[in-house]
């Protein structure tokens, strides 16, 4: 890596810095001798210059009088310097005349780098202000080695040094070399926070972005001290307080020591919260002639008596700025003005709306974006150049850019224009990696060891559209996934996606039977507001299911019930089917089962749609809020089946002390046939530790009791299941490792199958049981929660509270069947 010092012609000059030539990071300086006698001259003679004219560095030296003297001839010495051409610039009179001897800096020919490892050379070369065919400028080059370094730094290497060196070429030339040694990481060993009485050092390490270092430090980058980082956490704990009513937070400073006995930094956060308020009164006062505030006040997100939070301050004031440009009041500012009463601890708010200052969009301007499109910044704006300016919709735009994880800084910016009621608009962004490439593997108590290579890109071609390609292969599922999304579908903020799936679940101890499904889906997006989101979408999918043999071998030609062989119905093997007397011994799938194996592939062709109302703090990893959703399909839009099927599900979080957080989950489904289509077994809701743990897959609800059969599960047409949960990070562990133990109760019931209960073929009855409205399960345990950098893990054991079994059709108990212990997760790498 970088180029080889050679001495040429015998000589090697190292720039050595030391006191005015400074150890790699100053420049060296530049002797000067202006003779003191030089007062004026009547013209100018220039030596030792090549490359650069003799007439360009007379045009330093000007005179309004015509003739020079001492301060037009020191200036021109200064600007000579500037031009950053000169190594060194002397004058000095001759018979009247000025000479001006330069000697000229030399030309770089390359730029190179030695022991860099974990910078490469084209990341390092955009960083430098010295080019290739540049000229040598050595205060340019202090300036690049400190460069060099603040680049270290921020990956935390904090010992790295930097010594350039130039190596003498023929011609004037020289190359320049960065000889850097990188040095050990830098990590953060502790952070601290003093002055927080409201909320715990964990909880407010859950806000910030850095992170301490730990065993998995290999993994992040986050627990390497960065200035800058730090500097942004302040701010994300001001607001995090400000969400949270505490209106006179002052985070008073962010200080990063580093601690030689411990070889890392130590940050410490210094907080001064202050009281919490409440929201007292809310007024919308209107000093515009004819607005009427009627029209604005249903915009206001806050009510009186809840907790003061300046987000939701923020989300009224653009709501509102909206309503008013919609009712034709484009200048209109809406100010929120509050009042604090220390003595109620309460904050009067009152919205104040104004005729704002006259100012139009001249220009908007969008700086370092080299991917991404202009116009998938420009659609963020709800204005455009020409419209009025208003700056909630300026902020509103610079938070939705934001959001889109694109970019790793934006930064809105205004300026004045052509004209004093013109207004630039300058959007500056540094944009960051969204291509991933992922090989994923894992294991679960329900599908097995599983395997999954994935290519992905949330901004494709620079074009903001989501793209993925995922293959999955495991012991008992493997598959196919194709997803494509245009978030603003013909130039409107609506999201338009299609999903390309095959998938193939084999037979398990849950199932005895595969199944096989390939399809697509067509589905819109979009938000109703800022919580509430509506997506339609149509889906067409062909299933099939197949069975071993020796699960489907209770029908004999030979047999007279069954001469001939009914039409349409072939076994899989010829000869190796059975009498009903003897099928039975090595088993046999449901009467359900196998009438959906004739019945051969199915086709369903459905529209749905999903509602869903979000006001959760995080979606990652949520401590308050309230998610809800409801879904609906319709199938029998062609196809050979009809159902209604119809889920709901509601998610609530509550921080009960601090970093234990309580969640309350309640969820219900319906599905029923319409027409003269029997409803399938395989469209009937199969339940088990997706609404009660310490089930196995498919372990609860309606069952087939015949006696010598696999006893499937026949699932129902109806489910409910609630869930009571407490979490909490272990306290002798380091929170960023992200380990978190959970006690749980859950409780629920899946029940109705409508399916056929006989079949003519084989003249069999199906006898169902364990199906009850009333047989309500439930179940107690503990979890391990790994939200670790190589996945989610999770690891749950759960003990049965109630469970049920009921008579087989020939003796003996069929219950539901238990799993206790259940482990799932992934990696990537």
């Amino acid at each position: 890596m970088g180029l080889s010092v050679r001495v040429v012609r015998g000589l090697t000059l190292s720039l050595v810095f030391l006191g005015g030539i400074l150890v790699g990071t100053a420049g060296v300086a530049i002797s000067t001798s202006t003779p003191a006698m030089a007062q004026s001259a009547n013209s100018i003679v220039v030596q030792g210059n090549r490359r650069v004219e003799a007439e360009t560095i007379r045009s330093y030296f000007r005179s309004s009088s015509g003739r020079l003297g001492a301060a037009e001839i020191d200036e021109g010495l200064k600007a000579l310097y500037a031009t950053g051409l000169f190594e060194d610039v002397r004058t000095s009179n001759a018979g009247g005349r000025l000479v001006v001897t330069v000697v000229e800096n030399p030309v770089i020919n390359q730029v190179a780098f030695e022991g860099n490892k974990k910078a490469k050379d084209d990341q390092l070369k955009l960083e430098l202000q010295s080019k290739a065919r540049g000229t040598l400028s050595k205060p340019m080059v202090q300036s690049d080695v400190q460069r060099i370094i603040e680049i270290y730094q921020r990956s935390g290497r904090f010992d790295v040094t930097v010594v350039p060196k130039i190596i003498e070429l023929p011609n004037n030339r020289v190359n320049l070399v960065f000889e850097i040694k990188e040095g050990d990481k830098t990590g953060i060993k502790d952070i601290r926070f003093v002055g927080n009485n409201a909320f715990s050092r964990g909880r407010l390490k859950d806000v910030i972005k850095t992170a301490e270092s730990n065993f998995l430090s290999f993994l992040q980058t986050t627990d390497i001290y960065d200035p800058d980082r730090v500097e942004a956490d302040r701010d994300l704990l001001r607001r995090f307080y400000l969400k949270h009513g505490y209106a006179d937070v002052r985070i008073v400073s962010a200080i990063g020591e580093y601690d030689p006995s411990k070889k890392g930094f130590i940050v410490t956060f210094t907080i001064d919260e202050g009281p919490q308020y409440r929201v007292g009164t809310v007024e919308v006062i209107s000093n515009v002639r004819a607005m009427d505030t009627a029209n604005l006040r249903g915009q206001v997100k806050l009510s009186q008596g809840s907790i003061y939070n300046a987000d939701l301050v923020e989300k009224s004031v653009e709501a509102m700025s909206i309503e008013a440009a919609k009712r034709g009041y484009a200048f209109a500012n809406v100010r929120p003005r509050g009042e604090r009463k220390p003595e109620t601890r309460t904050i009067n708010i009152a919205f104040v709306v104004e005729e704002g200052s006259r100012a139009y969009i001249e220009r908007i301007n969008i700086r370092g974006n080299i991917r991404t499109r202009d116009y998938v910044i420009r659609r963020e704006f709800d204005i455009s150049e020409g419209d009025a300016y208003n700056r909630a919709l300026i902020d509103r735009a610079e938070r939705r850019l934001k959001n889109l994880n694109y970019f790793k800084t934006v930064k809105i910016t205004n300026e004045p224009g052509s004209a004093p009621d013109r207004v630039v608009v300058n959007v500056n962004l540094e944009e960051t990696s969204t291509g991933e490439f992922s090989i994923a593997g894992g294991y679960s108590t329900a599908d097995g060891f599983i395997a999954e290579a994935s290519v992905a890109d949330r901004n494709l071609m620079g074009r903001g559209q989501y793209a993925k390609a995922a293959v999955t292969y495991g012991q008992r599922t493997r598959g196919i996934d194709l997803n494509f999304v245009e978030p603003y579908l013909l130039g409107y903020r609506m999201a338009g996606g299609i999903d390309l799936f095959a998938r193939r679940n084999d037979a398990s101890n849950s199932q005895s039977y595969s199944v096989t499904t390939y399809g697509t889906n067509l589905r819109l997006g979009f938000a109703l507001t800022e919580e509430l989101s509506f997506s339609p979408r149509y889906s067409i999918y062909r299933q099939e299911i197949k069975l071993p043999d020796q699960y489907n071998n209770c029908i004999s030609p030979t047999t007279p019930l069954f001469t001939p062989t009914p039409a349409g119905y072939t076994p899989h093997q010829p000869g190796a089917v059975k009498p009903l007397d003897e099928c039975y011994a090595d088993g046999e799938a449901s009467v359900a089962v196998r009438r959906e194996l004739a019945r051969g592939p199915v086709t369903v062709s459905m529209v749905g749609y999903t509602t869903a109302y979000n006001t959760l703090d995080n979606n990652k990893n949520p401590t308050s809020g309230l998610y809800l959703e409801l879904k609906q399909d319709f199938a029998g839009v062609g196809g050979d089946v009809n159902f209604i099927r119809t889920t709901g599900e509601a998610r609530t979080y509550y921080e009960v002390v601090p970093d234990v957080v309580g969640v309350l989950k309640l969820q219900a489904g319906n599905i029923a046939g319409w027409g003269s289509k029997d409803l399938r077994m395989l469209d009937h809701f199969q339940m088990g530790p997706n609404i009660v743990r310490g089930f196995a897959t498919n372990g609860i609800g309606p069952r087939d009791l015949t006696s010598g059969t696999n006893n499937d599960s026949l699932g129902g047409t109806k489910f409910w299941g609630t869930s009571l949960e407490f979490q909490t990070p272990l306290y002798f562990l380091p929170k960023e490792i992200g380990i978190k133990v959970a006690a749980f109760a859950d409780a629920g019931n899946v029940w109705g199958y409508e399916g056929p209960t006989n079949w003519n073929v084989t003249g069999e009855t199906l006898a169902v049981g364990l199906d009850s409205a009333s047989n309500i399960r439930s179940s107690v345990g503990v979890g391990l929660i790994w939200d670790s950098p190589l996945g989610p893990l999770r690891f749950d054991f759960a003990y049965p509270l109630k469970k049920y079994c009921a008579q087989a059709t020939l003796g003996g108990q069929v219950c539901d069947r238990v799993q206790m212990f259940r482990f799932g997760g992934g990696t990537k790498f």
